[in-house]
């Protein structure tokens, strides 16, 4: 989106053209950066700027999803991006928690200690006018160590926004850089440049990832924005409430294998049980470990009959089939075992939005959301505490027979190595000698094991007592 020129935009232009031209007239070693500018590299002079001069970038991608933290200001600058009110904001935003903005960022606490200590290292990059495309963060640093001046980069008079984009992800995706953006503002810088057009090869090019990478996050952005929707509520006051990007900041990895067990599921009902069962613990802020034991039948198995009256609303039994309006096509329907649990989720979904805004609520309706999600909790809990125990007894059950089998294969190696090691005239016969002795001690041991309990043997524990048995 082009923004106005900064009201001192052209004070600023004016010193800019005056420091570049001292530098260049210089007699000394001149700084310099260089940047990929429209698709070829481009080396621009380095000056000294008043940090007091310039101006955060409202467009940047590093708190594109916390502006909406606080909607008032958002607003505010949103009409006026330069006001002194608006910047303040841009500016408490660059120093927060990208999860929870009310508090400051570890990593920021960190730079401003490095700035303190050993001084600016690399210089940012502003347009003219005085917008910084790059370093916005160092800029909220220095200030607040109460350095007067930056080092910046300019880049050329003809810039536009869309150069400012594209110039701050080259910047950032650089392994050099020192701060991450955060996993959801990364998902929108991915999104943004598909926006421009871009396709998939492009883009993971340019972000130096994978397709699948790619592909992963517009999926997982896509989820993100469907459940956001899904928790729109309506306020006493006539105002809506939902839930935010900034709410799954922390949910990285878990939205990642959400992804891969969802694209992995053997039918899209089974797809869509899971996306559902994995969304609501995920709501409810469960660890990475508790989600994965959200497998496939776990809404039907284990979730569903812990659940309260209340968070089991009553669903119409839907066709199984729909057909599309004006055409002659029909589409699968939604079962009505997904639009269950689709409502259970929304249920919670409005609750957490509730609760973002308890500010415009009762205390009686403040109070009944929590309750909502304290149920929901409740059930999640125990129904993951007895997924948890048949999955350990599932692999305890599997795990006997998956060591004979690997025990089985490694012998067929040994086969192998005994023949290639004979052939060559390297086979010690003593060493192996010794070896099979322990074998035969270890098999003995595991036909007493594996005949306990048992009143008929089968062909292959008859073959083993057979095989163990001294006959001398």
């Amino acid at each position: 989106m082009a923004l106005p020129e900064p009201p001192s935009g052209q004070d600023v232009r004016s010193l800019v053209v005056q420091r570049l031209t001292e530098v260049q007239r210089g007699q000394g070693t001149r700084e310099s950066v260089t940047i990929e500018w429209r698709g070829r590299p481009l080396s621009i002079d380095v000056i000294d700027v008043p940090i007091e001069l310039l101006y955060y970038n409202p467009e940047t991608h590093r708190i594109r999803a916390q502006r909406e933290h606080d909607p008032a200001r958002d607003a505010h600058l949103t009409t006026d991006p330069w006001s002194p009110e608006s910047q303040d904001y841009l500016h408490d935003l660059l120093k927060a928690n990208p999860a929870d903005p009310d508090r400051e960022d570890p990593e920021f606490t960190a730079l401003q200690e490095d700035l303190r200590e050993y001084g600016q290292k690399d210089p940012g990059i502003i347009t003219p006018t005085g917008i910084l495309v790059n370093g916005n963060t160092r800029r909220a640093a220095l200030k607040g160590l109460g350095y007067p001046n930056i080092r910046v980069g300019v880049l050329p008079n003809d810039w536009s926004w869309q150069d400012i984009g594209a110039v701050e992800l080259e910047l950032q995706l650089r392994k050099e850089h020192r701060r991450d953006y955060s996993y959801i503002n990364w998902l929108l810088a991915i999104e943004e440049e598909g926006g421009r057009g871009r396709g998939v090869v492009e883009i993971a090019r340019s972000f130096r990832v994978h397709q699948k990478t790619v592909q992963q996050a517009q999926w997982i952005l896509s989820f993100i924005r469907e459940a956001i929707d899904r928790s729109s509520v309506t306020l006493p006051d006539g105002s809506t409430a939902s839930m935010r990007l900034i709410d799954f900041e922390n949910d990285q990895e878990k939205l990642k294998e959400l992804h891969r067990a969802y694209t992995n599921a053997k039918d899209q009902e089974k797809a869509d049980s899971l996306k559902e069962a994995r969304l609501l613990a995920i709501l409810l802020g469960k660890s990475k470990t508790d989600v994965r034991l959200i497998e496939e039948n776990f809404t039907e198995k284990y979730l569903e009959p812990k659940l309260a009256p209340e968070l089991k609303p009553t669903v119409s039994t839907t066709p199984a089939t729909v057909k599309i309006p004006g055409i002659d096509m029909s589409v699968r329907n939604v079962s009505a075992k997904i639009s269950k649990a689709r409502a259970t989720t929304d249920i919670v979904l409005k609750a957490k939005a509730q609760t973002a805004a308890a500010a415009k609520l009762t205390p009686q309706e403040i109070t009944e959301a929590h309750r909502v999600i304290t149920v929901a909790n409740k059930a999640v809990e125990a129904g993951l505490d007895t997924a948890g125990r048949d999955i350990r007894l599932r692999k305890r059950t599997l795990a006997a027979p998956e060591r004979v089998s690997d025990a089985n294969d490694l012998l067929r190696s040994c086969i192998d190595d005994i023949a290639q090691a004979r052939s060559q005239g390297l086979l010690d016969n003593e060493a192996l000698d010794e070896a099979i002795l322990g074998l035969r001690d270890t098999l003995r041991k595991l036909a007493q094991q594996a005949s306990r309990g048992v009143t008929q043997a089968g062909e292959g524990l008859l073959w083993l007592q057979n095989a163990t048995t001294d006959r001398r």
